[in-house]
């Protein structure tokens, strides 16, 4: 993919440190570290989103109890019956 939007971008002296000591240990650029970044934190939870919402959606159908037996169950639990 073709880079074509540039930026300007101000860090704090601690934080361009810690980028060039990533990006020296690495071989990378600093902009490749920031552009990972971004995709990390955008875009990479939405794809995980949208791969446990298709996982749901495969899912075979199971029974569940009546709303009433899962609280049933819940207060079971809370009162320590099945410890």
């Amino acid at each position: 993919m073709a880079l074509t939007h540039r930026m300007q971008l101000l860090l704090e002296p601690e934080q361009y440190e810690r980028l060039a000591e990533r990006s020296e240990a690495e071989g990378r650029s600093i902009g490749a570290l920031i552009r990972e970044a971004i995709d990390f934190a955008w875009i990479a939870p939405d794809a995980q989103r949208q791969a446990a919402v298709d996982l749901i959606l495969r899912a075979e159908p199971m029974e569940v109890p009546s709303p009433e037996d899962l609280r049933r169950e819940l207060d079971d639990l809370r009162a320590g019956k099945f410890a």
